[in-house]
């Protein structure tokens, strides 16, 4: 079976479910940064399903849907449309709200990412 990229409507399941889940400040905070999702390059794992839905910004941060790795992630950005950042977390939409939120609130990281994928033969 060959990958195929998500389509928006599988993706806006995922939305609906994870909303579903979110209450109070949480609902509140995500109806700012929401956007209608829009697709993302990142090279060069993006590029063979022409990018990855990016369903959130705030500032320079990104929440994204990693079609390759089935989850959410967040990634910094400097030029809107474009990303470099990849992280296969296998995350639910609410986490990297919720860590974006927490970021906000705080100050500072503290929210784990998983890296790009690893050549262990080298």
């Amino acid at each position: 079976m060959q990958w195929e990229p998500v389509a928006l409507e599988a993706l806006y399941d995922e939305i609906l479910a994870a909303e579903e889940k979110m209450q109070g400040e949480l609902w509140r905070f995500w109806q700012l940064i929401q956007i209608f999702p829009e697709k993302w390059q990142q090279t060069p794992y993006g590029d063979e399903g022409g990018g990855f839905w990016v369903v959130a910004v705030m500032g320079k941060q990104i929440i994204w849907y990693n079609d390759i790795e089935e989850g959410f992630n967040r990634s910094s950005y400097e030029q809107y449309g474009t990303f470099h950042e990849y992280w296969c977390n296998q995350d639910e939409l609410v986490w990297p709200v919720q860590a974006l939120l927490t970021e906000i609130k705080l100050g500072g990281g503290g929210f784990a990412q998983a890296g790009p994928p690893q050549n262990i033969d080298e």
